[in-house]
């Protein structure tokens, strides 16, 4: 597999036509209009500089509008094309953060304003499509975002390897306190005791099986990832095993289920084969602790038919929720709903911590060698860009109880 990830984003040329301030002053005037909150001093190509929105407070970004080419791609491409003129070095900010932040607080005002138009995104989509969630497909995907190797991520995790989001207590609370919360508060969740047994759907490096299995549970842990595997086999924990196997080959009947930010590798047409194994793997009476991310069910609609940034250079196959149109396929297959805390900002201090500690990572020399410049840079956005949208709330993780019906 090759690890060299970053993508050949060609340096476009700056648009030098007659009046091109003129063919983009219609889009700036609708980003303008869909600030209600919050505000973006531009730059212009030209020297110029224009206020977009500054009505109510809110997020004050600062951009630099190094060439129209940006606006074009940000019209044509969405987030994705936002993306692609940053690596072309088309805009730059010094806190990219308030900006990804002030769009989505905007998301309502803002409409279809960021994302692709229709005729644009369709290869995309074709390419998106072309990465399905189903047996072969979810293996591939799996692969391109976890096998980067355990010595990408060890560096800026915690010493636990958790790579969700913490649960924090206050804000300076140490991260790997806070992780060890998050993991007790899904144990708690799952009602068992000692000699129980747990599946988890999705086991990372281990992290939440090392918390159960202290407790006296028996676990066992699906991934596909081989690198996850031989990290959670190596650890040598008693009472837990792991496999490399899709959530939809599982068997057994289990006590319970843990599933810490695995759904969002499922996809939306697999949601229902989802719930379908949980049903099938619980005993009756037996809880599922499942921590997810979702997108407000109120731009669901345009996120799911675009092809954002994250899905198109991060995680191919990646989908966050609709939490309402996921619940009521629980609750088809038995599942009842319940016991739901989001924790959208503590998510938002994990990315934020994460980002500090790869930044020195990365400036220590840390981080793998064969990673060039480009592909650290593409991670840097990634961690900025998520913890964006939690700060401006159109994105939550949060942890809820699926209790299998019956007796």
């Amino acid at each position: 597999m090759t690890r060299n990830r970053g993508r050949r984003i060609g340096q476009a040329r700056a648009l030098a036509l007659p009046g091109v301030d003129r063919l983009f002053a219609p889009l700036l005037d609708r980003i303008d209009r869909g600030l209600p909150e919050g505000s973006i001093d531009a730059t212009l190509p030209g020297g110029g500089r224009r206020l977009l929105g500054g009505r109510a407070p809110g997020p004050a970004a600062v951009v630099d509008l190094r060439s129209w080419r940006a606006l074009y791609r940000l019209a044509t491409g969405g987030s994705a094309g936002w993306y692609e003129a940053w690596a072309a070095g088309e805009w730059a900010s010094p806190d990219p953060v308030a900006l990804f932040e002030l769009f989505v607080r905007n998301r309502a005002a803002l409409g279809d304003t960021a994302r692709a138009r229709p005729w644009s995104r369709i290869g995309r989509r074709l390419a998106h499509l072309a990465r399905r969630n189903d047996a072969a497909g979810a293996r591939a995907n799996v692969a391109y975002h976890y096998d980067l190797g355990n010595d990408f991520y060890a560096p800026w995790l915690d010493a636990s390897m958790t790579y969700s989001s913490a649960m924090f207590a206050e804000a300076d609370e140490p991260l790997e306190a806070a992780q060890a919360r998050k993991l007790a508060a899904i144990l708690d969740r799952t009602a068992t005791r000692p000699g129980d047994a747990i599946l988890e759907i999705g086991c990372g490096w281990g992290s939440f099986a090392a918390v159960a299995a202290a407790g006296g549970r028996r676990v066992h842990g699906l991934t596909l990832s081989a690198e996850q595997k031989a990290h959670v086999e190596a650890r040598g924990l008693p009472g837990v095993s792991v496999a490399l196997t899709d959530y939809r080959d599982a068997t057994g009947q289990y006590d319970a289920i843990a599933s810490i930010e695995m759904v969002e590798a499922v996809g939306q047409d697999f949601w229902p084969a989802y719930c379908a194994a949980i049903a099938r793997l619980l005993r009756p009476g037996g809880r599922a602790a499942i921590q997810y991310i979702a997108i407000d069910d109120a731009v669901f609609e345009n996120y799911a038919r675009n092809v954002d940034f994250i899905q198109a250079y991060v995680f191919p196959g990646g989908m966050l929720l609709s939490e309402a149109r996921f619940r009521a396929i629980a609750e088809r297959y038995g599942l009842r709903w319940t016991d739901r805390r989001g924790f959208g900002m503590d998510y938002a201090e994990t990315l934020r911590r994460w980002r500090m500690a790869f930044d020195a990572a990365d400036a220590a020399g840390r981080l793998p060698a064969d990673l060039d410049a480009q592909f650290r840079a593409l991670w840097r956005y990634y961690l900025m860009y998520c913890e964006g949208g939690f700060r401006g709330g159109g994105i939550d993780v949060a942890q809820v109880t699926l209790v299998k019906e019956g007796t």
